[in-house]
């Protein structure tokens, strides 16, 4: 535990820099706008990850290139397979839980797919990491949101049942995400990290898009400015800003931030997209903030991939 300090900018008793906090915040605002984006845009959903991605790269390239070229030029071959396959769990990631924003609401996907450090935390138990009792409480916790909101949605539309597979697969598929990226950023930086995830990841979904007949083109001027949107504003500053915030903040302080995007998204797509949830689904978003709250804060101890260092929404 760190030493508690007053002054401006130093860190308290709970591993938080004062600044870092606004840092966050801002953060968090930018990264809960990815799915009322995403569900605005009318362009195919996997041609939309294809397109979040390769941007990512085309403008991440050039400081990565001139600030980490002789790191990026020098990783071994395991590294490079290590990213790689980061890279190809992102893919995946992005080809299950946009799609999900077609079959179900803003608020059952992100309040889903926020299910992150949950398999993240049993992905860590599978690799031998114990787990507190704390932990398995908010697993059963949030699980039960889970089945509360799959009820709700079901009751509703038959098709939400759909979009909420898809974003519990993109959940799972996140966790598996974070866990390799845990790993080869030990000794790959994250700006090297970034650019072979988001290229790569790209790569894969190329040849999804074609197979799929997904249209990488031929959009309207507002498809076009919502995608760059998208890039923009939830991949580059806010996920960038997360990353920075982890210099100073604990991976279990940002963790709980990001477990706003939640009911920020919602209240986003509800005043611009008309998408206001019903009042049945609220308590079922609870149970899921409130259980993914306590495994994030029982999993202090933990790798980081358990309580949730970077998420790619």
């Amino acid at each position: 535990m760190r030493g508690v300090e007053t002054a401006a900018g130093q860190p308290d008793a709970r591993g938080v820099r004062r600044p870092a906090l606004g840092l966050l915040a801002v953060a968090v605002f930018f990264i809960s706008t990815s799915a009322p984006i995403i569900a605005a845009t009318t362009a195919p959903a996997l041609a939309i990850a294809f397109w979040r991605t390769a941007l990512g790269a085309l403008f991440t390239a050039p400081y990565t290139l001139l600030r980490h070229r002789r790191e990026l030029f020098s990783l071994h071959r395991g590294q490079w397979l290590l990213c790689a396959a980061g890279g190809l769990l992102l893919a995946a990631h992005f080809a299950t839980w946009i799609p999900s924003l077609r079959y179900t609401s803003v608020a059952s996907s992100t309040a889903l797919v926020s299910t992150q450090p949950i398999w993240a935390a049993l992905l860590a138990r599978a690799a031998g990491v114990r787990m507190s009792g704390q932990v398995w409480i908010g697993i059963l916790v949030s699980l039960l949101g889970v089945v509360l909101l799959t009820g709700v949605d079901l009751s509703l539309d038959s098709r939400s049942l759909f979009g909420n597979a898809l974003a519990l697969v993109g959940a799972i598929l996140a966790a598996a995400y974070v866990t390799v990226g845990e790993r080869a950023r030990r000794d790959v930086s994250t700006a090297s990290y970034t650019l072979v995830v988001y290229s790569s990841s790209a790569v894969a979904l190329l040849p999804v898009c074609l197979i799929a007949g997904a249209a990488l083109g031929g959009y309207s001027a507002r498809d076009w400015w919502l995608i760059l949107a998208l890039t923009l504003l939830a991949q580059l500053l806010g996920h960038s800003l997360i990353n920075a915030t982890l210099r100073t903040t604990s991976a279990t302080v940002t963790s709980m931030g990001i477990l706003f995007e939640m009911p920020i998204a919602t209240v986003l797509a509800a005043v611009f997209l008309g998408q206001w949830p019903p009042l049945a689904v609220l308590p079922a978003l609870a149970l899921l903030l409130v259980g993914i709250a306590v495994v994030v804060r029982a999993g202090a101890g933990s790798p980081p991939s358990a309580v949730l260092a970077e998420s790619p929404s």
